[in-house]
């Protein structure tokens, strides 16, 4: 249903959105931080729950949208490489946002940890964004069930974000010792992702839809 360099384009896009810094990774390596890495990762499956419950209701309500308004793809598309080419600037503006920076945050027991996780997630506008101006540029009506295509993405984008968060957070003192004795490093890493993400918006808004 999918081609491999179309998987390898969304596997990069979902990548770079996850290294980008964010409220989800702010918060689950704010807590490996400052309560041990056990919570990190609790607070992390929370996160993980909130990019399910973004990814059935985006997958539905794209299925909707798009079999019933063909020409909401060319619009959505449009409204995707606008919101990289922001993201991009994000990224390379001054006074970026630095997730590994101390933070002060109370002890909290598992059970908090992870619905603040959960609602961190499910309130976080960036992933809803992603989730609906971005996949349709990989979905085919030609090439079968739409939803079956969007559940497939979204299992790539989880996997990846679940991947390297956990690393983050496993790592999270070993990198912020790092990075707080290397700030040219850090300053280089903003600007390669702001680069990154300007090309995917430069290739979304080549892209042409295949015909039906």
């Amino acid at each position: 249903m999918l081609t491999v360099q179309e998987l390898a384009w969304f596997a990069l896009a979902a990548l770079v959105l996850v290294l980008t810094p964010g409220p989800n990774m702010i918060y689950c390596i704010s807590r490996a931080l400052c309560q041990g890495r056990s919570a990190g990762l609790v607070s992390l499956g929370g996160v993980v729950l909130g990019f399910l419950a973004h990814l059935l209701a985006a997958s539905f309500g794209l299925t909707a949208l798009l079999l019933a308004v063909p020409l909401a793809f060319d619009t959505i598309k449009l409204a995707g490489a606008m919101y990289l080419l922001w993201l991009a600037w994000q990224a390379v503006k001054p006074g970026g946002l630095a997730p590994f920076e101390p933070r002060e945050l109370p002890h909290d027991p598992p059970r908090t940890l992870f619905l603040m996780g959960f609602m961190t997630n499910l309130l976080n506008p960036k992933v809803a964004m992603f989730y609906l101006s971005f996949f349709p540029q990989f979905l085919h009506p030609e090439r079968g069930e739409l939803l079956l295509q969007s559940l497939s993405l979204g299992s790539v984008q989880i996997g990846i974000s679940t991947g390297v968060n956990a690393v983050l957070v496993c790592f999270a003192a070993g990198m912020a010792g790092f990075l707080n004795r290397n700030r040219r490093w850090m300053r280089v890493q903003r600007y390669v992702m702001g680069t990154v993400l300007g090309l995917l918006a430069l290739r979304l808004l080549s892209e042409k839809r295949a015909a039906a």
